[in-house]
């Protein structure tokens, strides 16, 4: 974003080590279709030294880049926020062992399908939920809610997000692997606990365990993971979580952040998880056999 409130904001995007992909928006811009319908002219760039100065830096990488998508920022942009929108638990410890900036945690269930390096459709219109990391001040999680859903968008502030936080990790952690390891996209079995069989029974479960790991850590969650769980399954169309879409191109997923994290605060707190664990232990066994 421009630094002049004054005016509307101009968006620039750097997209790390894609130069093709920096290119194609530049010259054409982004068009986004399905919940919305709009075509945006953008400044984009692979290079963060071409940056200008901003105010909020959205840091919405794939987890497994990161690491090397923050070190390109070091000891850039001094007056910037930066606002983490990734799955799971860490990325804003990864944020700032590159730098010093005010930092807003920050989930999203917006998602959209990539048809091409300057298309996306617009597929989920949901919120995305935001909070302070540190001694972030939440004025500047709450003026940065507001960009957002002045934008068209849905957003929503909390003093402390880490509720909400782990609301998504425990749904995260489950249906995304539960989607890598099936093949399945969230759809209805997730939610069926008919038959012996149905796979909402092992859904559940995987649940309970979140649940108990987020009570052992002093987490009183913001919605019960399951009722996310069964109400996305009811919005009438299947839903390709990103993880299934990773394994299906045979690319490293973000299981270390999602699930990992989940496993890694049970050690903590010494709540067991075995099904968590085996569903950990089998993604990376699928990445492993690539």
């Amino acid at each position: 974003m421009e630094r002049d409130r004054h005016r509307c904001g101009k968006i620039v995007s750097l997209v790390w080590l894609l130069t093709e992909h920096a290119e194609a928006l530049e010259a054409h811009g982004l068009r986004v279709t399905g919940r919305s319908d709009l075509h945006a002219l953008m400044s984009a760039t692979a290079d963060p030294d071409a940056l200008l100065p901003f105010d909020l830096g959205i840091v919405a990488t794939k987890a497994t880049g990161l690491e090397e998508a923050c070190a390109s920022l070091e000891g850039k942009f001094p007056d910037a926020t930066m606002m983490t929108v990734l799955n799971g638990l860490g990325a804003e410890e990864v944020v700032r062992r590159h730098g010093d900036w005010p930092i807003v945690s920050a989930v999203t269930f917006m998602s959209g399908t990539k048809h091409s390096d300057r298309e996306v459709e617009y597929i989920l219109d949901t919120e995305t939920w935001l909070g302070p990391y540190e001694d972030t001040p939440f004025s500047t999680v709450h003026e940065v809610a507001e960009l957002i859903e002045r934008a068209g968008l849905k957003a929503q502030a909390f003093p402390d997000l880490r509720p909400a936080q782990w609301s998504k990790l425990i749904f995260n952690a489950t249906v995304n692997t539960v989607a890598a390891l099936t093949g399945l996209p969230h759809d209805s079995h997730f939610a069926a606990e008919d038959e012996p069989t149905d796979l909402g029974h092992l859904v559940h479960d995987l649940v309970d365990e979140g649940k108990a790991v987020a009570a052992a850590a002093g987490i009183e969650l913001h919605e019960d993971p399951w009722e996310m769980n069964v109400h996305a399954t009811r919005r009438g169309s299947a839903h390709y979580p990103s993880m299934l879409e990773d394994v299906e191109a045979h690319r490293r997923t973000e299981i270390d952040l999602i699930t990992g994290a989940l496993v890694r605060e049970a050690e903590k707190h010494h709540v067991e998880v075995p099904l968590q664990t085996m569903l950990y232990g089998l993604v990376k066994g699928k990445e492993a056999s690539w």
